[in-house]
């Protein structure tokens, strides 16, 4: 037998192995298509048999959005929604994870952290709200940016600490067994086995994010994407009212979506775990 011979079935094992995961990938995404094409197409038709003021239609609703992207409404709120999700995410990621690192790693800052944190995890955040408006006397965005921070936090904490804390005990005591920095400790060991514990805490800190984001607009004043479907709620526009939900929605799926790409690149094995 050739040499080559082995490296050709290698080849061919390898464009096998492509093309399944080509037919995976197209599959999936015609599955997710598929089912919300199914929603949306028994929504067209079933909205009309109930009252119409209050259900619309899918094709009414994308009327709406046109409508208020010409008077300029949305983008105008889109904008508005964006800084202060934006700001407050930043702020939780970065909070979040120093704190769950710091707490997961040090005894001592995690039992002076702990129960400072189970006491505000469980406390319904939306009851803070009032309290930071005040804080911040009702002024400019920050008040909507703390209010962001405070909903998407825990999930970023808590995960991250776990994952530090979770780390394989016979992983550490190799590296220590061979004298490993403690620069080399994190970076070889401990980052990448929390690492699926910190973008499960992403994962659920943007959709806590959006939440806050929205209840912040309704509670410390009226702007945004939640000052549009009070505004249209109070009028009965119901299409119109559906358009920033929409939109909202659409937020989450792309920034999961962008958390995934993040998450190929920077912890390509749990893709291939997966």
């Amino acid at each position: 037998m050739s040499v080559r011979e082995p490296q050709a079935r290698g080849a061919m094992a390898v464009a096998a192995a492509a093309r399944r995961r080509t037919r995976l990938r197209a599959g999936d995404w015609a599955v997710r298509v598929g089912s919300v094409a199914a929603v949306l197409l028994a929504w067209e038709f079933i909205a009309p048999r109930f009252n119409p003021l209050i259900i619309r239609p899918p094709s009414a609703i994308f009327r709406a959005f046109f409508e208020l992207i010409e008077t300029g409404e949305l983008q105008d709120a889109l904008g508005q929604s964006l800084r202060e999700l934006s700001g407050g995410t930043a702020i939780a990621l970065v909070l979040g994870i120093f704190l769950g690192i710091a707490s997961g790693r040090w005894r001592v800052v995690y039992n002076a952290l702990d129960p400072l944190v189970s006491a505000l995890y469980s406390v319904p955040s939306v009851a803070l709200v009032p309290l930071i408006a005040i804080a911040f006397k009702y002024q400019g965005d920050a008040p909507r940016i703390a209010t962001v921070a405070l909903f998407a936090i825990f999930p970023v904490l808590i995960n991250t600490q776990q994952g530090v804390r979770n780390v394989d005990r016979g992983l550490l005591e190799v590296a220590r067994a061979f004298n490993t920095s403690e620069r080399r400790l994190w970076t070889d060991v401990i980052v990448p086995s929390a690492m699926p514990f910190v973008l499960a805490g992403v994962r659920l800190a943007i959709g806590r994010a959006l939440i806050g984001m929205i209840v912040s607009e309704f509670l410390v004043g009226l702007v945004g994407l939640g000052y549009l479907i009070i505004e249209y709620e109070n009028v009965f526009r119901i299409d119109r009212m559906f358009v920033p939900v929409i939109v909202v929605a659409a937020m989450g799926i792309l920034l999961m979506g962008l958390v995934q790409a993040i998450e190929g690149r920077v912890a390509p094995w749990l893709r291939r775990e997966q």
